[in-house]
């Protein structure tokens, strides 16, 4: 059976009121009346205070399955949401009663109520409903009339299932009796941060409906882009029911903004009008990104076919749409939709879906509460009554007792609808919230992507993805290419500068010293220096014009505070800072910096003298170990080549004391290469060619070593480096508003009564020339490129020691999410790569180069360390020389007998072991005078004796032959 009570509210024409302007004024005057007049409502029916009257009979009960139940309907009839879901919900209705597995033997009535998009009467609608004790409602579509009927329905404790109520705020823990069977705002706004930082865009401006769902909404997508490290710009909120001026009147304001994403969130049946004022503004051109909710392929998929028109107005704009699974229940349900249809509608949208599973959630719920044992019964609420003047009925507002144990048998449930699955999670949201992304052109729409809580933004449907990933960090996000306003592919930027007149603001430190980096000019553009041409080349590499105007910070006389500077940055009063500004860590918490366009970091600067010749310097490239060492080898390669060259080279041999000369002289002489003795031997030759090589590198080193110990300077003070200086009590010079001087008393612990602040170059000269003792400074820490500048200016009478103690770079600070200061990046990486950025350093800063470090003296000085490998290699062969040399001479010694002896042995003949111990005990003078003979001498005696030896074998071979046997 189905129920439709008359009512004059739901009777009242609404087509007066979009015919006339000053009826949709009324309405808006009505709508603000209604609200107030909704609270108070509410107020006389839930927390008057009543007696507690015990009553017999009040209730009414079903003792077995009851034959019919009531379900009622609340929405907006005529709307974009209401046409597609009345004839949903009353083809769920007829569905339901014609299946016999749901709800056997037990009729489902629907009870239609219209909201007329009011708070006020459809809170008056909810009220009337709720009397014909229904035990469900399906609605309402409006987030408003959720948050005030759901007051009503807790207490009594009837489920709301609501189909198009998406505010986030609708699933806070006060609305226990709120179940939502759509989607939530609040995965529609993430979805939509997910594009936003896809497509890499850092602000948008949120255009949207100033209610209940729209404000909620807009704040979650705050929060969402905050994630991403992006945000909303501007929040351009307009009144439900504006008329056109407010809504140009707003859209004049955003446009002379920034930003050039909007974010559009308003309602289905006035959303449009949005869009056509766009159009007549000319914002629906080349440049401008515009994305919409699902209230925008709400509105369209109602429209079958589509209107050219409407069509017309959002030509590149990219939407989001609820997505349901192309499954047969969908395509079963989309066949019948022909017959379904009602008067002023064509097409359905995702809600006639929702509301559809709707009916069927309830149905199929009921069916298990009425298995399970439960019992459908209303008692009146001791909280209610009526007074003698109240016409409003409040006893005949009744609990429905089976209501709490009906919820959680509603939130069990888990079927597929046509929707898709159906069940809900711990926060009574559907599981799997996903949405279709659509871009508009031509006469329709194409799907570019989907999003899911679970794969993000992706190509492949949601539910093929379910279960393969975990973790939608491990996927990249992927969308087909979108055709934005103006026909164009390129993604828009999303920014320009804003239309109201107003150049960037450039802050530039008026510096008093080293103002190649920066200075003051007279000429345009007022400023001039290395920093200001790098960013200029800079800006011209841009693709878009920018209109600035610098503006010096600092009085002139002393060099300003950076800290201050980058402050002034971050609280607005400047839009940028350009010049030697270091990025450091705490200036980047406050403002955003480029790519650095110069390398810097801290050093530590000494005076230095030059050290007078010395007599006795050619001593001082070789330490002592290293001179013995190499002498003690000099005399030793003499020695064995004379050994290996003595028996068989000539100018090798001699008297004692001209042999022991030729030792000497060889030896010595063989350090510049003029040695006038012949090597014979192989063995001397090997020895004498890896003694070479020894020397070239002795000597090269030697000359290269000298040569750095002549034109040594030295330090004039005991500081090495950062240690040294911060172990000493020296004053320390610092440059007037550099960041040295916080580092050196916060990060090393220095304290301020050391640091001297120096102002001028002519101060670092000063200070550093007097020294601690005459009031000076010991050194000074200053950056890098200041000091490059400083040396060279004072043709290196200044070095560096140590090495650099920090490691940063100069770059040029932006407010917070600036997209200019990522643009310039990329240019400044342009101007690096071109060499562009070299050609401006050459122009400002080229000057004598000063070798940044000093060469110290004993830092010079070669020790045994860097040659014992050369030394071992020579000895090694030297010491396989003379061992083939030897066992050459022993061998050679085994053959030789004198012939005194021979003559001896011919004669005596004594017995072989004696003869063996003569041999032995042969003098070492016998020996010695062995080793002295020539080669020549010692082949020709053995060559003797072996003849003899076989002359008197052959004697005695003949006596045998001729023996007798």
């Amino acid at each position: 059976m189905l129920v439709r009570p008359s009512s004059k509210l739901v009777l009242q024409p609404s087509s007066k009121l979009r015919n006339q302007q000053s009826s949709v004024e009324m309405e808006a005057f009505l709508t603000h009346v209604c609200k107030t007049r909704t609270l108070l409502t509410l107020i006389l029916c839930i927390w008057v205070p009543m007696e507690v009257m015990a009553q017999t009979g009040n209730a009414t009960v079903s003792s077995k399955r009851p034959s019919s139940l009531n379900i009622g309907a609340l929405f907006t009839f005529d709307s974009a949401i209401g046409r597609s879901v009345g004839p949903a919900i009353l083809a769920a209705i007829e569905e339901v009663n014609s299946d016999s597995s749901v709800l056997e033997g037990t009729k489902l009535n629907i009870i239609f109520h219209d909201t007329n998009c009011s708070g006020f009467l459809g809170t008056v609608e909810a009220l009337q409903l709720i009397e014909n004790d229904v035990v469900a409602a399906i609605g309402p579509q409006s987030s408003g009339i959720a948050h005030v009927i759901s007051h009503v329905v807790n207490e009594l404790h009837v489920p709301l299932l609501s189909f198009g109520a998406t505010d986030p705020s609708l699933a806070a823990l006060q609305y226990p009796y709120f179940v939502r069977t759509t989607q939530s705002d609040y995965f529609q706004m993430y979805a939509i941060a997910d594009m936003v930082e896809y497509f890499g865009w850092r602000e948008v401006i949120a255009i949207f409906v100033d209610d209940d769902c729209g404000r909620n909404g807009i704040s979650v997508l705050g929060d969402a882009l905050a994630k991403k490290r992006s945000k909303i710009a501007y929040k351009a909120a307009f009144s439900p029911g504006a008329p056109l001026s407010d809504i140009n009147d707003l859209l004049v304001g955003v446009n002379l903004m920034e930003s050039r994403v909007y974010i559009v969130h308003v309602n289905p049946d006035s959303g449009l009008s949005v869009f056509s004022v766009a159009k007549d503004l000319g914002m629906m051109t080349s440049g401008y990104v515009w994305i919409a909710t699902d209230w925008l392929p709400t509105n369209l998929d109602s429209l079958v076919p589509p209107d050219p028109d409407k069509m017309n107005l959002l030509q590149g704009v990219v939407a989001l749409r609820h997505h349901s699974p192309d499954t047969d229940l969908k395509k079963s349900f989309a066949s019948k939709w022909s017959k379904l249809k009602h008067e002023g509608s064509s097409g359905f949208n995702s809600y006639a879906l929702y509301a559809y599973d709707s009916v069927w959630l309830a149905a199929r719920a009921l069916d298990v509460f009425l298995n399970e044992g439960g019992t459908v019964s209303f008692s009146s609420d001791p909280k209610l009554k009526d007074t003698n003047r109240s016409a409003l009925h409040l006893a005949s507002l009744r609990i429905f007792d089976g209501g709490q144990r009906y919820l959680q048998t509603l939130l069990k449930m888990n079927f597929t609808g046509v929707s898709g699955q159906l069940q809900f999670d711990l926060e009574k949201n559907l599981i799997h919230p996903a949405y279709d992304v659509l871009n508009i052109g031509g006469t329709g729409f194409r799907k570019i992507g989907y999003w899911s809580n679970s794969t993000g933004l992706s190509t492949t449907e949601p539910e093929t993805l379910y279960g393969k990933l975990s973790n939608t960090s491990i996927r990249t996000p992927h969308l087909y290419s979108v055709i934005w306003p103006g026909e164009t592919i390129a993604t828009p930027r999303g920014w320009v500068f804003p239309n109201n007149g107003k150049p960037l603001r450039i802050a530039v430190p008026e510096r008093v010293s080293y103002k190649d980096f920066v200075s003051k000019d007279k000429s345009p553009p007022g400023v001039r220096g290395y920093c200001i041409d790098v960013f200029e080349a800079a800006i011209n590499l841009l693709p878009y014009p920018v209109p600035r105007t610098y503006m010096l910070y600092g009085g002139g006389k002393r060099n300003p505070q950076y800290n201050d500077l980058v402050s002034q940055v971050a609280l607005n009063n400047f839009d940028a800072a350009v010049g030697d500004v270091t990025i450091t860590t705490n200036r980047t918490r406050m403002v955003d910096f480029t790519q650095p366009y110069m390398e810097s970091g801290l050093v530590v600067v000494v005076p230095v003298k030059q050290v007078k010749s010395n007599p006795w310097a050619f001593l001082k490239p070789f330490t002592i170990e290293m001179w013995m060492v190499t002498g003690a080898f000099f005399l030793f390669v003499g020695v064995v080549v004379w050994i290996l060259e003595h028996r068989i080279n000539q100018e090798f041999r001699g008297s004692p004391r001209q042999q022991l000369m030729t030792i000497f002289w060889f030896s010595f002489s063989t350090m510049f290469f003029s040695h006038r003795e012949n090597t014979v031997s192989t063995l001397g030759r090997l020895v004498l060619i890896i003694w070479l090589f020894v020397v070239l590198i002795i000597n090269s080193s030697y000359t290269a070593s000298l040569t750095s110990i002549l034109t040594v300077q030295q330090l004039s003070s005991r500081i090495e480096g950062i240690d040294s200086l911060i172990s000493s009590n020296d004053p320390i010079g610092v440059q007037d508003g550099s960041f040295a001087w916080k580092y050196l008393v916060n990060e090393l612990n220095i304290a301020e009564s050391r640091l001297v602040t120096l102002k001028t170059m002519e101060d670092y000269i000063k200070t550093l020339q007097d020294g601690p003792k005459r009031g000076g400074v010991a050194a000074i820490v200053d950056e890098l490129p200041y000091i490059e500048l400083f040396m060279s200016a004072t043709k290196c009478a200044f070095r560096t020691v140590g090495q650099e103690f920090t490691k940063s770079g100069w770059g040029f600070a932006f407010q917070r999410d600036s997209p200019l200061a990522v643009d310039l990046s990329t240019a400044i990486l342009q101007l690096s790569e071109n060499g562009d950025l070299q050609k401006i350093h050459n122009k400002w800063l080229r000057g004598s180069e000063c070798s940044m470090q000093l060469n110290e003296m004993d830092a010079d000085r070669l020790s045994l360390t860097s040659f014992w490998g050369l030394f071992l290699i020579c000895g090694i062969a030297c010491f396989i020389a003379l061992s083939v040399f030897f066992c050459r001479i022993f061998l050679q010694y085994r053959r030789f007998s004198p012939e005194n002896v021979e003559g001896d042995v011919e004669e005596i003949e004594p017995a072989p072991r004696s003869s063996r111990r003569s041999l032995r005990t042969t003098s070492f003078k016998d020996l010695m005078d062995f080793v002295d003979k020539k080669e020549v001498e010692i082949k020709h005696m053995l060559k003797r004796k072996s003849s003899d030896n076989k002359q008197e074998a052959s004697p005695s071979s003949d006596g045998k032959s001729h023996s007798p046997s």
